[in-house]
């Protein structure tokens, strides 16, 4: 396979130096001032926005620092169309991000929809496709693309979308500057950044320090970022060394029944739910232009994350029935438990009411990307074709432990030393992939752009069980391989200068991922997220994405200022969709499985505006609105376990709608610049009302939709001096972003016998800050 890889990364770059030779002596283009997006996840790969046939959001780092947002994730929610978040784990740094209903979230278990890349580097963790949104500091990123659809370009798991995010550099951010600020839930932030350079060589430098005790009890979180570039570049070519690396210990102690958040919405059911992550990240990118017309550019990256889990949660172990009334079981079984040393376990108040799920993952990923970029006219028409492969190997250590323990008076839990056998897990995992890709866009006429584009990966996925219980066999040692060709064909045309439509049809797919094969036999239900025993194979599931829409400029509706548009329909089904299919003794206990086809469809549209000196001289007005219709039902039959009874089995029907994916989403922002010093802002969402995670079914009520609003103002004192702040929810609405199943009675009494769970949101709260730049 690697000889197939370095073969194929040696063609292309034959390809582009006799590429070279053919237009050395022609002169480059003249296309005057254009926006211009990326096209693929490497750098130096832009395309006329007018000529990409999908509605590209984007993200510049200004946008980021005016809106004062706590992370990325954050400020997509509030501002961009078609997104929304919700707050399973009830931390600001572990959101769950769906966009078309398509989710990146670092939960293990959720279907992930959305590829992530850093830099032109893949970010979604190789072991279960996750997104830790936690790894890359705020004031390092210097713009994010946000692709819709599946575009093939980008490779695994972009179904219904692809987020690239580039970091900055001394030549994009030079200049030195100190941002804190504190407030609510003794939250602080302090970040310090560096940029420089002399026009050869630069370096940019993040570090950042953040911590909160948290609004929900037992919940502090802190983490520690940085990251640092060495850039280097000339008239023709450039690099960067990357480095970055995180030490974050984060609480989120999720969902809690219903019952217990109307008595108390800062209570948590049981603690604590840790994860600490410990990033180390290298990346050597470049790029250069052999002539006017062709270039080459490639990265090569090292990354390895640690990831850590303690999650003390309630028990699904009690004693035995006779004649083992003297052991522990689990429960809807007869037989004793039996502990890491093949002993059975006796029955007593010291390995009752609690269990202690303990996770370790260490994952170590290198590759990189070589791709060649020629714009060259074709029969007297404008071209741009580009032509790339991207290869990744990635090893995967992950074990994790079931400890069983008591529940303290404020139900946090006491570890006993007895492990249980049977959810002692061991494995390594390997994959390899190769991806080949070729993009292309052709000017059949000065206003009509055609887009063609494919991809083919190719997949090795090896798991390795490391660990085989007393008296049991070895279901989780496979092989599995996949592959696919992905295509992807638009249309482009400016009707008029203001005015342009666009149309695509694309495909992309994932394959399962290591975690979702270790937990795929119906008979043998795993509990998530640690507890893997089998692996049957799974269909890999494929996206197909029809998308048409319109956007223009109607900057001369009143003489100034900028006002642009879109309005859109997309509609994407999934083939051989993966789920959690919940089944076993306990509402934790499930499978994943192929369930047919998944269907997203609905409309978008948006609005940008920018009017300086709207009304006088001393005011600049800023205005957006977004919204999202959106649709998303299974399309196939499938059996499910009814989510409020555990014995009884319950249908899902072709309609039934996705849980967790609202209908309904819309967004509002206005602002003013006052004397180029004072800056005033509020923006507003409402999110619509979804189904319970687990209720595929649709049998019981949802989560009803809420508004939020939020306002941000900043005082320039000097040109050098800012005072920040920002207020969340300014009406201190009670809402719920996110509701679960869950068994509540056993830890809180019988009286707490609803079995719903909900995520409640955050109350107001306020933040005020400083910035020092130079």
């Amino acid at each position: 396979m690697k000889k197939l890889v370095y073969g194929i990364l040696g063609l292309f770059s034959l390809s582009a130096v006799n590429a070279a030779v053919i237009t050395e002596n022609q002169q480059p283009l003249d296309l005057g001032t254009v926006d211009v997006i990326g096209v693929t996840p490497l750098s130096g790969s832009g395309v006329a926005a007018n000529k990409v046939p999908a509605n590209v959001q984007t993200v510049s780092s200004q946008q980021l620092q005016k809106a004062q947002s706590i992370s990325l994730a954050d400020y997509i929610n509030r501002y961009l169309g078609s997104v929304h978040i919700n707050e399973a784990q009830n931390n600001p740094l572990q959101p769950d991000v769906y966009y078309r209903g398509f989710v990146a979230s670092p939960l293990l278990g959720l279907p992930q929809g959305l590829s992530t890349y850093v830099n032109g580097v893949r970010f979604n963790e190789p072991f279960g496709d996750t997104v830790n949104w936690d790894l890359i500091p705020r004031g390092a990123i210097d713009s994010m693309e946000l692709y819709p659809g599946s575009n093939p370009i980008y490779g695994l798991n972009s179904l219904g979308g692809a987020i690239s995010i580039k970091t900055k550099t001394g030549f994009s951010a030079p200049g030195h500057q100190l941002e804190v600020y504190g407030g609510s839930w003794d939250r602080h932030s302090e970040e310090l950044t560096s940029g420089w350079n002399n026009g050869t060589w630069g370096y940019f430098l993040d570090v950042h320090n953040f911590g909160e005790q948290g609004w929900r009890d037992f919940s502090p979180s802190k983490a520690k970022q940085i990251l640092g570039t060495l850039s280097w570049q000339n008239d023709r070519g450039n690099l960067d060394l990357t480095l970055a690396a995180n030490d974050n210990k984060l609480l989120g102690n999720g969902a809690i029944p219903v019952q217990l958040q109307q008595q108390d919405r800062r209570a948590v059911f049981t603690h604590p739910d840790q994860t600490v992550t410990r990033m180390f990240f290298s990346e050597l990118a470049g790029s250069y232009a052999l002539t006017n017309n062709v270039e080459v550019s490639g990265n090569a990256y090292f990354r390895q994350n640690r990831i850590r889990t303690f999650n003390g949660d309630d028990s699904d172990y009690d004693d035995c029935e006779a004649p083992f009334d003297d052991f522990l079981c689990q429960e809807g079984e007869d037989e004793p438990v039996v502990d890491i040393n093949g002993n059975e376990v006796l029955a007593d108040d010291a390995v009752e009411g609690a269990t202690n799920n303990t996770s370790a993952t260490n994952m170590r990923g290198r590759g990189g990307n070589l791709q060649t970029m020629l714009s060259q006219d074709w029969f007297g028409h404008k071209n741009k074709l580009i032509v790339g492969a991207s290869y990744d190997y990635a090893e995967v250590h992950f074990g994790s432990d079931s400890e069983l323990a008591s529940l303290t008076s404020d139900r946090g839990t006491t570890g006993s030393g007895v492990f249980v056998d049977q959810s002692k897990v061991r494995l390594h995992t390997d994959s390899e992939t190769v991806g080949v890709f070729l993009t292309d866009s052709f000017s059949i006429t000065d206003k009509l752009t055609a887009t063609v584009a494919g991809r083919y990966n190719y997949i090795d996925v090896n798991l390795k069980n490391q660990y085989v219980q007393f008296g049991g066999t070895d279901d989780l040692s496979a092989k599995h391989s996949f592959d696919r060709l992905n295509p992807s064909a638009g249309l482009t045309y400016q009707i008029l200068d203001n005015l342009n439509v666009y149309g695509s049809y694309s495909e992309s797919s994932r394959v399962p991922s290591p975690m979702e094969l270790s937990c795929a036999d119906p008979n043998k239900p795993c509990r998530l997220p640690n507890a893997f025993v089998a692996d049957p194979p799974l269909a890999q599931v494929v996206a197909n994405t029809w998308e048409a829409g319109y956007r223009g400029d109607l900057n001369k509706l009143i003489g100034k200022g900028d006002l642009k548009w879109n309005l859109g329909y997309f509609h994407t089904i999934n083939y051989n969709d993966i789920i959690f299919n919940r089944g076993g003794d306990s509402i934790s206990e499930g499978f994943f499985s192929n369930v047919g086809q998944t269907r997203r469809y609905g409309i978008e549209a948006g609005t940008t505006a920018n009017y300086p000196q709207l009304f006088s001289t001393i005011d600049d007005w800023h205005f957006s609105t977004n919204y999202t219709y959106l649709n998303a039902r299974f399309l196939d039959s499938f059996i499910i376990q009814n989510p409020l009874n555990t014995d009884e089995p319950a249908t899902v029907r072709r309609g039934d709608r996705i849980p967790g994916i609202p209908e309904h989403l819309f967004k509002a922002s206005i602002s003013v610049d006052l004397w180029k010093r004072v800056s005033l802002g509020i923006n507003g969402l409402y999110s619509g009302d979804l189904f319970f995670r687990g209720d595929e079914a649709n049998l019981t009520p949802r989560l009803s939709g809420y508004w939020l609003f939020g306002a941000i103002a900043e005082y320039k004192v000097t040109k050098n001096f800012a005072l920040f702040g920002k207020l969340d929810n300014i009406f201190d609405a009670h809402y719920n972003s996110f509701g679960v199943y869950g068994n509540a009675t056993e830890v809180l009494g019988d009286s707490f016998n609803n079995g719903r769970f909900v995520s409640p949101g955050a109350p107001r709260a306020g933040w005020i800050g400083v910035r020092l730049s130079m």
